[in-house]
This record gives structure tokens, sequence and C-alpha cells, in this order.
């Protein structure tokens, strides 16, 4: 069983199909629970503590915003974690929204640069496009070492 960084980190759809075929999905709701089950968890709506901004100087500069730490804060130790990767752009909202431009960019940035098998994907917009689309990710899958 390989741990799958998933790119939108929201998807749900993603995240089953990596589940489906033996993996570990690594995404921004496993990220989350770990924080709301851990003592010290005062801001709901944010989803962060105050100290999740510093946490995220690892992987961000101090002149980036707060914002983009506290999200690298969170799914940063994730994809140091992760043995391969599955990026989809152009993503439909329902698919795995992602609210900050920038913390998608850098994402990206470091889930390639990490040297970890990656799967760069086009959103589908057609039936035969999906079909593509999802034997594509399970060739992926299988692929790796522990795929069913």
């Amino acid at each position: 069983m390989a741990k799958i960084f998933i790119y939108p980190t929201t998807s749900l759809i993603l995240s089953d199909m990596v589940e489906r075929f033996g993996h570990e999905a690594l995404g921004s709701a496993l990220g989350i629970r770990e924080r709301l089950q851990t003592g010290g968890f005062d801001s709901p709506p944010l989803q962060i503590t105050p100290d999740e901004p510093k946490k995220g100087l690892r992987w961000a500069a101090v002149e980036v915003p707060s914002g983009v730490r506290g999200r690298m804060a969170i799914l940063g130790p994730l994809i140091e974690q992760a043995e391969a990767a599955i990026i989809i752009e152009d993503a439909d909202l329902a698919f795995g929204c992602m609210g900050c431009a920038r913390t998608n960019e850098l994402l990206k940035y470091i889930v390639r640069h990490r040297g970890i098998p990656v799967l760069d994907l086009m959103y589908p917009r057609s039936e035969s496009e999906g079909e593509k689309f999802v034997a594509a990710i399970r060739d992926f899958l299988k692929s790796l070492p522990g795929g069913r």
C-alpha cells in the first residue's frame, strides 16, 4: 500500500478511487481530522491553530500570506509522507474546490520536485474522457507497490 497525495486535496472522489485500489489517500480531510482530534484547536471555521502559520514557514517564506502558510502547515507534512501523487488540473468545483491559487501553485511545485511518481491529468469534460481518466488513474495506482 502506497501513500498517495491527491490534488485537489479536498476531492472525495479521488480519495475514494485511491482507496479502492488499495492505497492510502493523503488529502486535506486527513490533515484537518488530525487537528480536530488533538487538543488546542479553538477555531473550527479557520481549521488551524494560531501556531499553524508559524509551522508553515518550513514550506513558505515569511512574506507569503499567512493563509498560505497555514494551509501548508496542514498539507506540507502530507506531501512529505507521499510516495506518489495524482494531480488533476482544471477540476470542476464539485470534484474538489481549492480556494487559494498561491497555495495550489506551491503544492504542485513541491510535489513535482519531490522525485516521486506523479500522474498529471486534465479533468474530463465528456463521458469518453471520463472513461480514459478513470482508466489512467487505475493503471497508475496498479503500477505502484501494493496496488490491486
